[in-house]
């Protein structure tokens, strides 16, 4: 009896000491910040005083903190580097975002993808890129050489914001700046909007990389559940109410993972919380380009009031010469300028005239066609081979490369991706994209990367040996 409480205490007594650590080593501690009191502290956590005591003597004893007397206790560790893997819920590998896309980006060719966010390098159009950069390598000097404008290239600006007016988007070249992708800009706006302790709303399930690149901004990160037609309005008002978020950042259009569709009704909803809750919209559009048929856009309802657009290259062209773009109300262009000339000085020159010039000879427009073809062959064909397996979509997506998936009951998305990739398959299970963890059912595939064999095999073998 001895023995087992000695044990507890001290387990207890490790726990205070390690949550103490992971506040300064997440930055929620900084040099010089103070400590709870002793007794707030003990309370918290639900520990006795004493415990309290000795780990804040045992970590004043390792020069993490130091006592001033009167005062309390203070942090004199230095500033932690910022480590994302340790920010946020403690995940298995195999669901944390940063390590599924570590995993993807340097598979190389042996690896079967179904789990990645992007087409096949064999699906881009590499001969028209490469008459677009053998006439790219006869421009002048300042193109191949120099810094580019820190808008970028007035001329794409414009075709831009031609496009964007097919979507019934109404903005001026002057309210549009060109960024290396749309993660870039998501960035520069969290640069400029945000500061750390804020909240921001993201769907829950949404593009994991939400979660990493909000992590990094140190900003709190609360999920709304999504739906077919958007977010539950019901709990994105209550979030509201109770978070009162700074942001929301979401997929009107081809959402990510689950492919749905932003409907009108829900739309409207939004857009009247938002104004009530003063709350700013960043409409991740990346996969505009992909549609068959445009769905509502907020960026065209909102009219740049509280809406900030965003748009990309990077899926529908090459990751490799990346080119985004954000659209913005017109007194945001100068700050999120002078941002963008801070952290990266130069616009993406050579990538935007890669751009204009495939959009400019229709390379682009037939390239597309052509991906739309593909992609609704391909989620046909997929669909009903994972649906063999007992693998349902969620939705029946009207476009693009995603279909989220529903396992058969009782398996763990988690589990089936470890044991694939023993087999170089990567999956990408549905937690790693739900903030609450809600989705251990769950598989999101892109239809675009399973034409190897290995992932129906691989996918039965382990489903039944589980």
């Amino acid at each position: 009896m001895l023995t087992s409480t000695r044990n507890a205490d001290e387990t207890r007594l490790e726990g205070v000491m390690s949550a103490i650590r992971g506040r300064i080593a997440n930055r929620t501690l900084t040099p010089g910040a103070k400590l709870p009191s002793i007794r707030s502290c003990a309370r918290s956590m639900g520990v006795s005083k004493s415990t309290v005591v000795e780990a804040y003597d045992r970590l004043a004893a390792e020069g993490v903190i130091r006592s001033r007397p009167g005062a309390g206790f203070f942090v004199t560790a230095p500033l932690a580097p910022l480590a994302l893997a340790e920010i946020g819920p403690a995940l298995d590998r195999e669901v944390d975002p940063l390590w599924i896309s570590r995993q993807a980006l340097a598979s190389g060719s042996r690896m079967a993808m179904p789990g990645c966010g992007w087409l096949p390098a064999s699906w881009m159009p590499v001969e028209a890129m490469r008459r677009a950069l053998r006439r790219l390598s006869r421009a002048d000097a300042a193109v191949l050489a120099d810094y580019g404008e820190p808008l970028g290239s007035p001329t794409l600006r414009t075709l831009l914001a031609r496009r964007m007016a097919g979507h019934g988007i109404e903005a001026s070249p002057g309210q549009v700046m060109l960024t290396d992708s749309g993660t870039q800009a998501i960035d520069l706006l969290c640069r400029f909007l945000l500061k750390p302790g804020d909240t921001v709303l993201v769907d829950d399930p949404c593009y994991f990389n939400f979660h990493a690149l909000l992590r990094a901004h140190q900003v709190k990160i609360v999920g709304v559940p999504y739906t077919p037609s958007g977010p539950d309005v019901a709990r994105f008002a209550e979030a509201l109410d109770r978070h009162s978020p700074r942001l929301y950042i979401t997929n009107s259009a081809l959402h990510n993972p689950t492919g749905a569709v932003l409907s009108p009704a829900v739309a409207h909803r939004l857009l009247l919380l938002a104004e009530k809750a003063d709350l700013t919209i960043v409409e991740d559009d990346i996969f505009a380009d992909f549609e068959v048929e445009p769905a509502p856009r907020l960026a065209a309802f909102d009219g740049f009031a509280r809406v900030v657009y965003i748009g990309s290259f990077s899926k529908s062209l090459s990751a490799s010469m990346r080119c985004g773009f954000v659209a913005a109300p017109r007194g945001w262009i100068d700050g999120l300028t002078d941002l963008r000339i801070a952290t990266c000085f130069g616009g993406p020159s050579m990538a935007a005239e890669l751009v204009l010039a495939l959009l400019g000879d229709g390379s682009y427009r037939r390239h597309m066609e052509t991906v739309r073809q593909r992609l609704s062959a391909s989620r046909e064909t997929v669909g009903k081979r994972l649906k063999k397996l007992g693998i349902e979509p969620w939705i029946e997506p009207r476009a693009g490369m995603f279909l989220w998936c529903r396992l058969p009951d009782g398996l763990d998305a988690s589990v089936i991706a470890r044991h694939a990739l023993e087999h170089d398959v990567v999956l990408a299970p549905g937690n790693a994209f739900s903030l609450s963890g809600s989705a251990r059912g769950f598989l999101r595939f892109n239809v675009a990367q399973c034409d190897d064999e290995r992932i129906f095999s691989v996918l039965e073998k382990v489903m039944c040996a589980l």
